[in-house]
C-alpha cells in the first residue's frame, strides 16, 4: 500500500505579512485531495521537495507559476499542476501585493513502497534517466506534430517506431495516460486532462480522440 505524505508551507519571498492568502480548509488538505503521484517518480522511488513560485491576483486566481527549485522529474509537473488547480480558490486580503511571489515547498514522500532499499545513487541515476528519456519523448512528439502540420518525413517513421518501443510507449502505457487524464478532468483540471489526451495523440495514437473531441474543444 502506498501512502503519500505531503507538507506545505506558504511564505512570501519578500517580507512576512500579518495576513496572507489562504485556501478554505488549508492548502495541505487541498493538495491531499487532488495529488496524483507521478508514475515515473513513483516507480523509481523518487521523493523530495519541489518549491513552486506563484502569484495571485486580487480575485485569488493564479496568474503565474514557475519551479523555484525542483527535482528534475515529473514531480515538478505535478507540483505545478496542483498549484495551478488552486486558482480561484484563494482568499486574498486587501493588503496583499499581487506582484509578490508566493512560494510553496511541496514535499513528496512515499511510505510502504520499499523505497528504503533504494540508494541515493539509484535515485540520481533514475533522475538522469528521466531527463534522457524526456529528450527522446520530445523527438516522438515533434514527429507527430510535424505530421499534423503537413511536414511529414516518412523515412523517419521506422526510427520513431523503434524509439517508442525502447521507451515502452505501448497500448498499456497510453491507456494509463488516458486514465490519468480522466482522473484530472474529474478533479476539475481540464487543462491537465487535455495535456494527457494530447500526449496520447502526439504519440501517434487515435485512442484519445473521443476525449479530445468531448472535453478539449
Amino acid at each position: 500500500m502506498i501512502r503519500i505524505a505531503t507538507l506545505f508551507l506558504l511564505f512570501v519571498s519578500t517580507f512576512a505579512q500579518a495576513q496572507q492568502p489562504s485556501i478554505k480548509g488549508g492548502l495541505s488538505a487541498f493538495i491531499k485531495r487532488n495529488i496524483i503521484y507521478p508514475a515515473y517518480s513513483l516507480h523509481h522511488c523518487i521523493q523530495g521537495t519541489v518549491n513552486v513560485g506563484f502569484k495571485l491576483n486580487a480575485k485569488g486566481e493564479v496568474y503565474y507559476t514557475a519551479i523555484n527549485k525542483g527535482m528534475g522529474t515529473d514531480l515538478d509537473d505535478e507540483a505545478l499542476r496542483l498549484i495551478r488547480m488552486s486558482s480561484g480558490k484563494w482568499t486574498v486580503p486587501l493588503s496583499h501585493d499581487t506582484t509578490a511571489l508566493l512560494v510553496v515547498p511541496v514535499n513528496f514522500s512515499l511510505d510502504g513502497y520499499d523505497c528504503r532499499f533504494v540508494s541515493a545513487n539509484d535515485i540520481a541515476l533514475a533522475i538522469k534517466g528521466y531527463k534522457d528519456e524526456q529528450a527522446l519523448v520530445n523527438v516522438v512528439l515533434n514527429y507527430y506534430r510535424n505530421k499534423e502540420n503537413g511536414n511529414l518525413k516518412p523515412e523517419e517513421l521506422p526510427k520513431i517506431m523503434k524509439l517508442k518501443a525502447e521507451l515502452g510507449i505501448d497500448d498499456d502505457y497510453l491507456n494509463s495516460r488516458i486514465e490519468a487524464g480522466l482522473s484530472k478532468y474529474k478533479q476539475g483540471d481540464k487543462l491537465g486532462a487535455c495535456e494527457e489526451f494530447s500526449f496520447v495523440k502526439y504519440m501517434g495514437s487515435p485512442k484519445a480522440k473521443e476525449y479530445l473531441d468531448k472535453y478539449c474543444k
